[in-house]
């Protein structure tokens, strides 16, 4: 078996092992720790770290050399990834702050799984998982290592809507944002912190104002987002190019890349 064929084939089987693990028993192991802990919050912790223990032994099988923090590029630093968060989301909060009302009630426990524990995780899974491992360690562009990962984001978000025309929205602006994520995570040199902190504040800032119901939003909601999305591209073309740091995503990396990335 060759090395890219074993390399396939280990991840597939690792990624349907971790999903259809996740689809029998998350909830149970979230009921089970909830009922232990007396804590939503702590739930949604025990039952992301449990089933994502296959991911971790896929990755592991794989590159048995790199530690766990390295393959998912959390070893990068967390106050550049907070840095670029921060300046990027700065229009949203302005915006929201602008045209939308605080909420006028917040459930703490919720409000952090919403935002930072489902960001960190989701970004696990999606972004250095599905797409960074591909990317990093196979000879995939990335176009083709972010579709199935961006295809799969945007299907776990339509649980949102029952509305066809919400449901396209919601679809197409996850899928994009999946996208965006993962352009953000490779061009601050593999630095997951910057998409999580990047997921953490654009929950955060949609959670604690009456933007919308769901992801679909409105007019304001996706324009401020809009702003942010291009102030953070803006932000790391110029921090880059001040640095002398040469770009990962080019045209001659979109679809296949000369040689794998060791980063």
């Amino acid at each position: 078996m060759s090395k890219n064929i074993r390399f396939f084939f280990i991840f597939i089987l690792g990624f349907t092992i971790y999903y259809f693990f996740d689809f029998f028993f998350f909830k149970n192991i979230q009921t089970f720790s909830k009922n232990w802990f007396h804590s939503k919050a702590i739930a949604h912790i025990i039952a992301y770290s449990v089933t994502l223990i296959p991911l971790m032994a896929t990755l592991k099988i794989l590159l048995p050399k790199r530690n766990i923090s390295d393959l998912l590029s959390l070893n990068r630093p967390v106050i550049k990834g907070f840095s670029f968060a921060v300046i990027g989301t700065l229009p949203m909060l302005i915006g929201y702050m602008i045209h939308f009302k605080a909420v006028s009630k917040i459930n703490l426990e919720t409000l952090f799984i919403n935002t930072f524990s489902s960001a960190f995780f989701e970004e696990i899974i999606f972004r250095a998982f599905l797409i960074g491992a591909l990317y990093r360690f196979t000879r995939l562009g990335f176009l083709s290592s972010a579709l199935f990962g961006s295809l799969l984001f945007a299907q776990v978000h339509l649980y949102q809507s029952q509305n066809i025309k919400e449901l396209i929205e919601i679809f197409t602006i996850t899928f994009l944002g999946s996208i965006f994520f993962a352009w953000a995570y490779f061009e601050s040199e593999f630095n997951l912190w910057t998409a999580i902190f990047l997921h953490f504040f654009m929950n955060l800032y949609w959670e604690i104002f009456n933007v919308s119901e769901n992801v679909s939003g409105n007019l304001y909601g996706n324009l401020y987002k809009l702003i942010s999305i291009v102030v953070l591209i803006a932000v790391i073309i110029w921090f880059k190019r001040k640095n002398k740091i040469p770009f990962e995503v080019t045209w001659k990396s979109l679809f296949i890349k000369t040689r794998e990335i060791q980063s």
